[in-house]
């Protein structure tokens, strides 16, 4: 006996999918996709996938952390400030030295009045200027630009990754 009914009539004027409906027809749910709603209103909802970032050329360089400079820039550093601080505080060790373990040369004379341990002090002050001058232009000739360039590299660097996070990141999915 076969009912009057059947459930899935082609033939049936209510079950048409081109006829106006108040209601909006979904596909069928498979089984690979979950619905993008809660099932229950107690659920949190599910977050959206983040979108995958465009891919990107790799950087020239490799990223500032790891950057052979800023071991070039520390040694640089080292040596400036070695030079400078055993040229003022060497010529007044050797000055401290000669006082005391040879005085007969200290008390000698260099010109009428004028012994050699009063023309020693008193070439300290040009001796700490000549200090101070060599630790500056080192500090210009060699410090100061390889600073310059890995600041620039850093910003450069900064930059990028503020693209790569604006790209791909919470930003995109606002």
């Amino acid at each position: 006996m076969s009912s009057p009914y059947h459930p899935y009539d082609p033939h049936d004027r209510h079950d048409r999918h081109d006829t106006f409906s108040p209601y909006p027809r979904y596909p069928a749910p498979s089984a690979t996709t979950s619905p993008s709603y809660a099932t229950y209103p107690w659920q949190t909802p599910t977050p959206p996938e983040p979108a995958t970032p465009p891919r990107h050329r790799t950087p020239d360089h490799p990223p500032l952390g790891h950057h052979s400079d800023l071991r070039v820039l520390r040694t640089a550093y080292r040596w400036q400030r070695r030079v400078a601080t055993l040229t003022a505080l060497g010529y007044f060790i050797l000055f401290l030295i000669l006082s005391a373990f040879a005085p007969g040369f200290m008390t000698s004379t260099v010109s009428e009045g004028m012994p050699v341990g009063l023309l020693l002090a008193l070439l300290q002050l040009p001796v700490t200027w000549l200090a101070i001058w060599l630790y500056e232009h080192t500090a210009s000739r060699y410090v100061d630009p390889l600073a310059d360039r890995i600041r620039k590299e850093a910003a450069v660097d900064a930059k990028r990754e503020a693209g790569k996070r604006d790209a791909g990141g919470w930003e995109a999915g606002r």
